[in-house]
């Protein structure tokens, strides 16, 4: 059994102290009672805009309150899953409400852009017996009911009185490292970090919040639950995140779509939050220069983030465990390693998810016993490498399976970008290994190859300096706007 009897006894108390988050009860258990209360309070005050289409709280209210009544009627319980197979859109925002009124869990997939196979492995797994769409798209999608929102009649409709299910949202993973698995995100996992401050972020009324990301994507939670939480105007981007990221206050976004926007054409924006990715120093430079910046991390399984830090201009790590949560560095015989040792970082409290759809295997390989938090307490295994400062910040340092082998010795990939972005005129770079060796890509293009590999080869052994240097104008993202890896390896190939 894992103990603390590993540490020195005056480890112990520092174990404590920085793997505990603050305790803070959030004022709601159910997330959409927050949207509620804001509506009820504001009703007139503008919720969604969408491509010169607004909806004010009150008629978001209304209009979701007909989606949950359309939902119950078409047999949707308590605890079901609903498909949200769909694009960006004023339309998004009211189905996605509206199922978590009728008690059921949401389901989105970005039906533009998500293959038929994957929206088939999606409905299947998650067992979808209704999806909510619009006319546009409604050939695109199999499902026994299939409900267009876009069509759905404008009439006064009774509340449905039902009692909401557990779980709020099923998030599936990206797949890029085998099969997507549906992630179980339930109402206090989300009031647990959407709720509390640092999450909540001070997001407050009169603010405008960009959505940006894939709404497939559980940062994209944050954007939308964010905003409708604490009555601030959800500003949903059409073709260009750059136009919608012009007149918002608050930015959530990963630092590869973050690093495409023009930071002098949104004067506007007071609070950037940035997760999903290692954050590159200089563009978190860059940005708290006019706004607080937030670096965060967390994997889906601990709901959105699960430690945030606000950049104070020095050293940029992810912060601290969130209200209620914890962070555990373990070894690999899972017991805590000492201040300033890095080890595998494990999460526990109420961040915790509910585990993978249809998938025990994978649930108890990654979620295990809490033996710190005992009872019926459960932790997850994130695969992120991590170490304490003396100061109790936690420093990332990349994942378990971005330490690699060149020439005989182990190398961490993330050390190897962190340097290359110490050279002159570099504002973002990325490594990958490549056929056993390293190549590291710059950007922009007219980053000088030599400059960059010397950066490394100061900061780091003589193993860690990159075979190859590519210089880009920009690195490929992802559609959940992380950097693409296959596509730079495929760019090498070609080369």
């Amino acid at each position: 059994m894992t103990t603390l009897h590993s540490l020195p006894p005056d480890e112990r108390d520092r174990f404590h102290r920085f793997a505990f988050g603050p305790a803070e009860a959030p004022p709601f258990d159910r997330i959409h009672h927050a949207f509620q209360a804001q509506a009820a309070r504001s009703r007139d005050t503008p919720a969604v805009e969408h491509e010169g289409h607004r909806l004010t709280y009150g008629e978001l209210d209304d209009r979701s309150d007909r989606v949950a009544a359309a939902l119950v009627e078409a047999g949707v319980r308590p605890g079901d899953h609903v498909g949200l197979f769909l694009t960006r859109s004023a339309h998004m925002v009211v189905g996605l409400l509206g199922v978590l009124k009728a008690g059921a869990a949401y389901v989105p997939q970005d039906v533009r852009i998500t293959p038929p196979h994957h929206l088939d492995h999606v409905r299947r797994t998650a067992g979808i017996d209704v999806v909510l769409t619009t006319s546009e798209h409604a050939d695109r999608v199999e499902a026994a009911t299939v409900i267009a929102l876009d069509t759905l009649p404008h009439r006064n409709v009774p509340k449905p009185r039902v009692e909401p299910g557990d779980t709020a949202v099923v998030i599936f993973t990206s797949g890029t490292t085998g099969v997507p698995n549906g992630v179980r995100v339930t109402h206090a996992n989300l009031c647990n970090v959407l709720l509390t401050e640092p999450g909540s972020l001070g997001i407050r009324p009169g603010d405008r919040v960009t959505q940006l990301l894939n709404i497939a994507f559980d940062m994209a939670v944050w954007e939308i639950l964010g905003a409708l939480s604490h009555g601030a105007t959800l500003v949903v981007r059409g073709s260009s995140a750059q136009q919608a990221a012009e007149t918002a206050t608050v930015l959530i976004s990963t630092p590869g779509l973050l690093s495409t926007l023009d930071r002098s054409k949104c004067p506007d924006v007071r609070v950037v939050a940035v997760a999903g990715e290692r954050c590159p120093q200089p563009l978190a430079d860059d940005w708290s220069r006019q706004a607080v910046f937030h670096n965060a991390c967390g994997p889906t399984e601990v709901t959105i983030v699960n430690t945030v830090s606000r950049y104070d201009g020095r050293a940029l790590t992810i912060g601290r465990p969130v209200p209620n949560s914890t962070v555990y560095i373990l070894d690999e015989d899972l017991r805590p390693c000492r201040i300033g040792e890095v080890g595998e970082m494990w999460a526990g409290g109420a961040c915790v998810t509910a585990g993978y759809l249809g998938n025990d295997v994978l649930t108890a390989q990654r979620y295990r016993p809490d033996p710190f938090l005992g009872g019926d307490h459960v932790m997850f295994r994130t695969r992120d490498l991590g170490r304490w400062t003396p100061e109790g910040e936690l420093e990332h340092h990349g994942r378990t399976d971005d330490q690699v082998k060149v020439r005989g010795f182990r190398v961490e990939l993330d050390a190897v970008t962190s340097a290359l972005e110490t050279a002159q005129d570099c504002v973002r770079a990325t490594t990958v290994l490549h056929e056993g060796a390293l190549v590291g890509f710059v950007s922009p293009a007219t980053v000088a190859p030599d400059a960059a590999r010397e950066a490394v080869a100061r900061a780091l052994p003589y193993y860690c300096v990159p075979t190859l240097i590519v210089p880009v104008d920009d690195l490929p993202l992802t559609d959940r706007g992380k950097v693409d890896r296959a596509a730079l390896r495929a760019l090498v190939t070609v080369a």
